[in-house]
């Protein structure tokens, strides 16, 4: 259980990171396209220092408990409420009924996708 705390944790920051790099610049429309793609890509960095070893740690050929199927599953579901939160606080844009909905059906989506699988359990 551990590793699965510790993998959902470095997912989170690396999900974060990544959350900024592809839309923070949106925002920035004084910033030139260079430097957009530059801050970008410095941004990204931590995502992939943080995303490596959590989908290392949690995978089962390194120990962990998790499939690759369940690790990318998590991923999304965890991208989409990071990508929720920077919308609102950080955007500030205020999402559409309609985009809830959608993502609200991705994350039960999650939840049937992880419904009986065991962990460590290669399909």
């Amino acid at each position: 259980m551990q590793r699965v705390l510790v993998t959902v944790f470095l997912l989170l920051a690396s999900n974060t990171f990544m959350t900024y790099a592809w839309y923070y610049h949106v925002k920035k429309s004084s910033w030139p396209l260079w430097m957009a793609i530059g801050i970008s890509w410095l941004i990204a960095l931590p995502e992939y220092i943080l995303q490596v070893p959590a989908n290392r740690m949690g995978h089962v050929d390194h120990g962990g408990p998790l499939s690759l199927p369940q690790l990318k599953i998590i991923q999304e579901a965890i991208t989409l409420i990071v990508f929720l939160v920077f919308t609102v606080w950080v955007a500030k844009e205020k999402p559409r009924t309609t985009d809830l909905v959608a993502m609200g059906l991705v994350l039960a989506g999650v939840v049937v996708a992880m419904v009986g699988r065991g962990g460590g359990v290669k399909p």
